[in-house]
């Protein structure tokens, strides 16, 4: 990935440089914030660390920044004041802390990493999934993900991703034929239309997943709710199976918009004990 850190701390920004060159990433330096800016609006980044200082809030950088680019950059509160709250509301999508600690800079980048292949894998175009019985096309998904980015961007506000996939699609496909892996696939997509309230925005995002988009949260717990609803109910649900001698297995996966940070996951076999959760 293509990294700019704009900052004149030369630790930190040596730190990051020494972390992330040799995964392969292309790493550059901008010291001053109005150079940055210009940078942005002729290169494109996928990640940008940057620090404000001496300015007290990184809002105005982050909004030219946001202005000038073409793409959607991940960008990174870098500061020894601040937290993850105080990024999302200035338009960021997370933050470091400094003294940078490695672990949590790697976690980062694989956050980064994760939201942009998303935006990536949803927004492709070379196979769509036509709407159907509640389910939206994943090109109508794809345009209300990108707003809901956009807002994130802008407003700082909250959206969750949740994905229910049949996460050995591949694998039924593989031993017990196309019939079998699309006829589980129906299956779940059945009993989710069952599932979703009337106000659940749901689309088709692959062959063998669908994703629920949870707009505007009105309390913290409401997504890991929804995730753990969803989880238990298709856990219970016996009938998800394919034709085939393959045992169908569900994975439930709660993604956080703008940090791209999975906050729960569930994996699990329909009609058995629930094997994992995490968060």
């Amino acid at each position: 990935m293509k990294i700019l850190i704009v900052d004149h701390d030369e630790m930190a920004v040596q730190l990051i440089k020494s972390k992330l060159e040799p995964l392969g990433h292309q790493v550059v330096v901008e010291k001053a914030k109005n150079n940055a800016v210009d940078r942005v609006a002729g290169e494109n980044f996928d990640i940008i660390f940057l620090d404000p200082a001496p300015l007290t809030s990184a809002r105005p950088i982050v909004l030219n920044i946001r202005r000038s680019v073409r793409n959607f950059p991940y960008v990174i509160l870098l500061s020894a004041n601040g937290s993850r709250e105080e990024a999302v509301k200035a338009g960021m999508n997370d933050y470091v802390a400094k003294p940078v600690d490695p672990d949590a800079l790697a976690e980062k980048i694989e956050n980064a990493q994760s939201l942009i292949e998303l935006v990536d894998r949803i927004g492709d175009d070379s196979e769509d999934f036509p709407s159907a019985g509640g389910v939206i096309a994943k090109s109508a998904f794809n345009q209300l993900f990108l707003s809901a980015i956009d807002r994130a961007d802008r407003y700082g506000e909250k959206t969750y991703l949740l994905f229910i996939s049949l996460s050995n699609y591949q694998e039924i496909l593989e031993t017990d034929g196309p019939y079998a892996a699309d006829y589980a696939v129906a299956k779940l997509s059945q009993y989710l239309v069952l599932l979703r309230r009337q106000s659940d925005i749901i689309g088709q995002t692959a062959k063998y997943e669908y994703t629920l988009m949870l707009q505007r949260p009105q309390y913290e717990t409401e997504p890991h709710e929804a995730a753990s609803r969803f989880a238990d109910a298709l856990s219970g649900y016996k009938d998800l199976a394919s034709s085939g001698v393959t045992v169908a297995e569900v994975t439930v996966r709660l993604l956080d918009i703008p940090t791209g940070r999975t906050v729960a996951e569930y994996i699990f076999t329909p009609g058995a004990t629930q094997s994992q959760s995490a968060e």
